[in-house]
């Protein structure tokens, strides 16, 4: 073999220069990659943008730079008097500012809503900090003490009596109720048909009211003494403060283990004698202001927040007994939220407002502001029941079997495992819920009740701010306080909900 001879090739030229790689970072690479990387990206970039310019820039100058922002009356907000196009006129909106946030409530008590206003955000604050520390003590106060605080404070009034002569008021009512049931029953049975077992059944209805009667006399003669004594209040307060400690004792190991509950107890009603003590209830409390004098933002957030934190139990009862294994409790659970979720929420507040009070005893009455309350709590637990639901069944079957397997009980292995994770997944729903709720508020003004949207109705009708402007610069103030309620609802449900699932990130 021979070798063959080897060649080799060396370049006499430059190669050419490559052209530059695409910038993706950045502004410029932002809008080649994002909006401008295909003709449809283009055309639809091109859209938005015209659609922001006319909506925006008329929106802003509008609010901002035609607005008129000084002024006694309507004629500063004329475009005769300025010479030029208006735009909103702000002075209307402080000179009714008062009137949407309290309504009709009389001024010298107004302090009681801005104490109100203070007292919720100064317990909701270090709720919504995850790091602040004492979080079961913050709930309490906020979800039990508050309501209750909130109420006298807004509402006034005072107590005649505390949990005995409160137990005694309804289990007396009740024996009452149900020995006049059984005696209208044997009356009927004299002079109907079926005279012979009317009669026997009424008088043995009329024995088992008779007989609770003398079982609650005990009772009955203790509330008349603490009546017939100087402070009944103070007296009836004791009396329950002792029963109900003793009870806690013993229940939770008595000598053994006992001391940490009674130690407790005794601090809560010690903080509630202090309330009681601080605010007068023993002797009549604050004046009584009537809740058709509420209005304005006070009546939005009293429906608002009272509606969210009644409708969640409402909800989680609901969500568990659609769920469960007892046929009358699902049933019930079925039929009540489909009821619910069957009619509109105007037709509840007409219902709860103008009918249910022909369902009550005559003696009996309910605030208009309760029916609606209650009204709108059962309505939107309802809602949140499928919502919560929807949360149970995203839980794998083997949570509930793990948690039986290690010999938990149905409401440790709920309350523990299945419920907190079920929550955890249906954070948006609920959110969504509770912002649709808050906007829904506004249908409250129907059934006569003026809340910050009915408050700005009734302001339009005042003829010294009579101006082509008024209207649409009182509703752009209410969406501006809509809107920054329920876009902070939104941001905070989001940093909750990536908070509590971190461990799904990627």
């Amino acid at each position: 073999m021979t070798d063959q001879p080897t060649s080799s090739f060396v370049r006499t030229e430059l190669v050419p220069e490559r052209p530059a790689p695409i910038k993706t970072t950045g502004f410029a690479g932002f809008l080649r990659t994002r909006l401008f990387n295909s003709p449809t990206n283009a055309l639809l970039t091109i859209v938005g943008v015209l659609l922001l310019w006319f909506i925006i820039v008329p929106t802003i100058r509008f609010l901002l730079v035609d607005a008129v922002w000084e002024g006694k009356d309507r004629t500063a907000c004329l475009a005769e008097t300025a010479g030029h196009p208006v735009g909103a006129c702000w002075p209307f909106v402080q000179a009714k500012i008062i009137q949407f946030i309290y309504g009709f409530y009389p001024e010298p008590e107004r302090w009681r809503v801005n104490l109100t206003f203070l007292l919720a955000a100064v317990l909701l604050l270090p709720l919504l900090i995850p790091r602040l520390p004492a979080k079961s003590l913050n709930a309490g106060l906020f979800f039990i003490a508050f309501p209750v605080v909130a109420f006298f404070l807004l509402h006034g009034g005072g107590i005649g009596g505390f949990g005995v002569s409160w137990i005694v008021g309804f289990l007396s009512g009740f024996a009452d109720s149900i020995g006049n049931a059984g005696r209208q029953l044997a009356a009927l049975g004299e002079t109907s048909k079926f005279g012979v077992v009317a009669w026997l059944l009424g008088n043995a209805v009329a024995l088992i009211g008779n007989a609770l009667a003398l079982i609650v006399w005990p009772l009955v003669w203790l509330r008349d003494r603490f009546q017939a004594s100087g402070q009944p209040v103070w007296y009836d307060f004791a009396c329950t403060a002792a029963i109900v400690s003793v009870l806690m004792f013993l229940l939770n190991g008595a000598f053994r283990t006992g001391w940490r509950a009674l130690v407790t107890s005794l601090t809560i009603f010690a903080g509630i004698g202090l309330v009681i003590a601080v605010m007068h209830l023993d002797r009549g409390g604050l004046p009584i202001v009537d809740t058709r004098l509420w209005g304005g933002l006070l009546v939005t957030l009293v429906v608002s927040v009272t509606g969210i934190v009644t409708s969640m139990p409402v909800g989680i009862a609901l969500a568990l007994g659609r769920r469960s294994t007892i046929p009358l409790i699902r049933v019930f659970s079925v039929t009540f939220i489909e009821f619910w979720r069957g009619v509109p929420l105007i037709t509840v507040l007409f219902f709860a407002t103008y009918m249910l009070p022909l369902f009550l005893p005559g003696n009996f009455t309910v605030d208009g502001l309760v029916r609606v309350l209650i009204g709108i709590a059962l309505f939107t637990g309802a809602y949140n029941a499928e919502v919560i639901r929807g949360g149970l069944a995203a839980i794998p079957r083997g949570q509930g079997e793990a948690a039986n397997a290690l010999g938990l009980s149905y409401w440790k292995t709920t309350g523990l495992i299945i419920m907190p994770q079920a929550l955890r997944h249906v954070i948006p729903g609920l959110v969504n819920s509770f912002i649709a709720l808050f906007k829904d508020t506004s249908l409250v003004s129907i059934v006569a009740l003026f809340d910050l949207l009915g408050s700005l109705r009734a302001s339009f009708a005042d003829p010294t701010w009579a101006t082509p402007t008024t209207l649409f610069t009182g509703f752009a103030f209410a969406g501006i306080i809509y809107f920054v309620f329920c876009f902070s609802m939104s941001r905070y449900s989001l940093f909750v909900e990536h908070r509590l699932n971190a461990h799904r990130r990627t």
